[in-house]
């Protein structure tokens, strides 16, 4: 986003915008962070993730719940398999086998049945994670919300900037308007040459063309600032805050010494994901727990040999129940627990590389940050009193060009040279207001999640 703010900044010169029709809402910057708050997508993605993540937790609980599920089978042997009896179970010779069909042509059962685990490692293993889960989810929505935060703020101030911009350069129009018809008398009287009027009237027309490039950059600004926040850009807004209510103040040495590397949201997130991690290696481990599942079905079962008989339901429905433990123990699977445990092992080392990485990372922003605030403040220093002197000097050039000891050159050239230093002052501000924003961010101080 810096970048398209840049841009935005190197075109044209001006700021202003009308004060405001009927029936448009007026905006502070914190109504547009808590517009974007509610409204923005990526911020409603974040909290639909961990909605699901909530969800998640449910699912993982509900499998150690009781499981019930009802079930039937209806089937008909169109070819009656067949079976092998030895023959001397009916007198035939010893060693010799009776093809027999014991199936009915038509075979069904019925039941209910019931399932609750009793112990599983993995289950509550996963159960703790799924919660870890749910709170990585709302650190990157927390994550989301700062970088949103950012960039609504620095694009509120970049339409501030910009209105400013376009207000000074309906003064500077003005400004030139009213010497391009001093000077015009002063031709028709016969005190300056035609080529002086020609050299303002040059000098308005690029002011006006000037003036209405930088009303279409404004309107650029603003749909910058509404795509942000999450509303239509084709929605008529105000916005309540002025240039001049910006504090932009040296850098306190005191500030940040409070910083801890907590403050920022990817460090917690990172915590997070490395106790993701472990409950990773955890869960491979639990599996070589034994399982133990009690279960109890009760049903009933028919055969027939025809289908008349068989969906006469009564006497020859046969009821079936049975109440049992399951124990299942893990011996030996080719090492592929062990496997997957090293594997799982590797992936956390690299989370806590990465750990330390972030935070010189970190060390470096705040670095870099703070450096350019500073740089940025004495730049707006040095600009402002720049744009000082060059009004300085164009009011003397255009009180000597009036008394007639000065060029209407020397005119032109002054006011050109103070537009420059205008434009060069708001460049200079709206980067210190970036700078601003960037090393609160860097220290994680931009925006309290409880804030809301």
């Amino acid at each position: 986003m810096k970048i398209i703010y840049t841009l935005f900044l190197l075109l044209v010169g001006g700021t202003a915008f009308a004060q405001g029709v009927s029936g448009q809402k007026a905006y502070s910057l914190d109504d547009c962070i808590q517009f974007a708050l509610e409204n923005n997508q990526n911020i409603k993605n974040a909290q639909l993730e961990y909605e699901s993540s909530e969800y998640r937790v449910g699912e993982i609980l509900s499998i150690g719940l009781p499981q019930l599920d009802v079930a039937t089978d209806l089937g008909y042997n169109f070819v009656v398999p067949t079976s092998f009896i030895p023959a001397e179970f009916v007198g035939g010779e010893v060693g010799t086998f009776i093809p027999v069909q014991f199936s009915p042509a038509y075979n069904g059962q019925a039941y209910v049945g019931l399932k609750q685990m009793v112990f599983d490692g993995s289950y509550f293993v996963g159960l703790q994670a799924s919660r870890t889960y749910t709170e990585r989810a709302r650190k990157e929505k927390i994550k989301t919300e700062i970088d949103i935060v950012a960039d609504v703020s620095k694009a509120y101030y970049l339409v501030l900037v910009n209105i400013d911009r376009l207000e000074l350069i309906d003064k500077n129009y003005a400004r030139l308007d009213s010497l391009y018809k001093e000077t015009q008398v002063m031709f028709d009287n016969g005190f300056v040459e035609k080529i002086d009027v020609s050299r303002i009237k040059v000098q308005l027309n690029n002011l006006a063309v000037e003036k209405n490039n930088f009303s279409n950059t404004l309107d650029v600004s603003y749909a910058i600032l509404k795509f942000q926040m999450g509303m239509d850009i084709n929605t008529s807004i105000t916005l309540l805050d002025k240039i001049e209510d910006i504090k932009l103040d040296a850098l306190d040495e005191n500030f940040g010494s409070d910083f801890t590397y907590d403050d920022r949201i990817e460090v917690s997130l990172l915590n997070t994901n490395l106790d993701l991690a472990n409950y990773d290696i955890k869960n491979t481990q639990s599996q070589y727990l034994p399982k133990l599942d009690l279960y109890g079905r009760i049903g009933a079962s028919s055969g027939a040999g025809t289908s008349s008989d068989f969906f006469q339901f009564g006497d020859n429905w046969y009821g079936f129940g049975i109440l049992g433990l399951q124990l299942n123990i893990p011996v030996f699977d080719g090492l592929r627990k062990h496997r997957l445990i090293q594997q799982k092992r590797i992936t956390a080392d690299q989370i806590e590389n990465n750990q330390d990485l972030v935070k010189q990372n970190i060390d470096l922003e705040i670095k870099t940050t703070k450096s350019a605030l500073k740089k940025s403040f004495d730049n707006l220093l040095a600009q402002r009193e720049n744009m000082e002197l060059a009004e300085n000097v164009y009011n003397v050039s255009k009180i000597k060009y009036e008394e007639g000891i000065g060029s209407n050159l020397e005119v032109i050239e002054a006011d050109a040279d103070f537009k420059q230093a205008q434009t060069n002052y708001y460049n200079a501000l709206f980067e210190a207001i970036v700078a601003k924003i960037d090393l609160e961010k860097s220290y994680g101080k931009l925006w309290n999640p409880n804030k809301k």
